[in-house]
């Protein structure tokens, strides 16, 4: 059936093994969704996910990872996992982040290719077939590019700052039109979860690899239920922390500034009050030390070693075949 998706693709033989346990030792894709606050969408997610991917294949997984939802997700995932033997759930110990839960469920996916979409169902089950057949062009992984984005304005317009002033502070040109929304090889996913930085941002750290991407235009569709957890504080703090952590542009600006203040100084500064330029002189004396404390704060934390997240449950559909459905992981 894979066959007729795509000519050009190959996939490794699993004809001389019993069907759950081609699925369990070699999945053809892996889906890999965040769940936070979403115990209402999750029964429609599982059954559009299981419904599209059907139809391209029966060698599939979906993995699920709640990262500390407040609400009753893991008890309802906990129940869809008895009807749908292709799921795979995962509890996180608490709320680690976003990016931190696509960062478990990648560890855990097996799959020669992975596709990872948020919970909501604003990105669609439906058009992964079409992120695997934009593949066939020669690319290891296909991204979506959403259309008519339906994000409330106050989201729109942050978040096209955002990507503008991150793309200048990091040197990475990310477009503000995609999201998590795509499908990546094997190759791209191995790179990923090789990378185990402290401070994590999947589109960056995928940006960073540079594999062949391609893109598509998809409609994007309204939040299935209830509202993002990201307020404008949350985008605020992640852009930090990307800029940050993708760039040492940020120290480069900032001796910058304190090259042109001292020309300034010396060319105007007679027509200045001093307590001007000692207040602005310290003003940004504070920003540099500022700025650095975060610096040596990262690699202070870096240092420690501690793992990504705490995984305190794994439980798996009746597909796949292992000694315990049940395990206790970190990563």
């Amino acid at each position: 059936m894979e066959q007729t998706l795509s000519k050009n693709i190959a996939h490794p033989p699993t004809a001389s093994l019993p069907a759950t346990q081609a699925v369990a030792e070699h999945p053809f894709i892996s889906v890999v969704s965040p769940v936070y606050m979403a115990e209402f969408i999750l029964p429609v997610l599982c059954e559009r996910l299981t419904s599209s991917l059907e139809q391209m294949t029966e060698r599939f997984e979906i993995i699920l990872v709640c990262d500390g939802s407040p609400d009753n997700s893991w008890s309802v995932m906990q129940e869809l996992v008895q009807k749908y033997p292709h799921l795979k759930i995962v509890n996180l110990s608490r709320n680690f982040g976003q990016h931190y839960a696509i960062t478990a469920g990648m560890d855990l996916a097996r799959g020669d290719w992975t596709v990872v979409m948020d919970c909501d169902l604003q990105d669609r089950p439906e058009d992964i077939p079409m992120l695997f057949a934009k593949l066939d062009e020669g690319y290891d992984m296909v991204v979506a590019r959403r259309i008519n984005r339906q994000h409330k304005w106050w989201k729109r317009v942050t978040s096209r700052l955002y990507f503008k002033v991150f793309s200048m502070l990091s040197g990475f040109q990310l477009d503000g039109s995609v999201g998590t929304f795509r499908i990546m090889s094997r190759g791209v996913v191995d790179a990923f979860c090789s990378m185990r930085e402290t401070y994590r941002m999947f589109a960056g750290l995928i940006e960073w690899l540079g594999f062949r991407t391609g893109f598509i235009d998809l409609q994007h569709s309204k939040r299935y239920e209830g509202q993002s957890s990201y307020n404008l504080a949350r985008l605020i703090r992640m852009a930090m922390d990307g800029m940050i952590s993708f760039s040492n542009r940020p120290l480069h600006i900032s001796i910058g500034l304190g090259i042109g203040l001292s020309l300034l100084s010396t060319i105007y500064g007679g027509w200045l009050p001093t307590v001007t330029i000692t207040t602005f002189i310290g003003g940004l004396v504070l920003l540099n030390q500022g700025l650095l404390g975060i610096y040596l704060g990262r690699l202070y934390n870096q240092t420690k070693g501690r793992p990504l997240y705490i995984i305190d449950k794994v439980l798996i559909g009746a597909a796949f075949t292992a000694p315990n459905a049940e395990e206790d992981r970190h990563g």
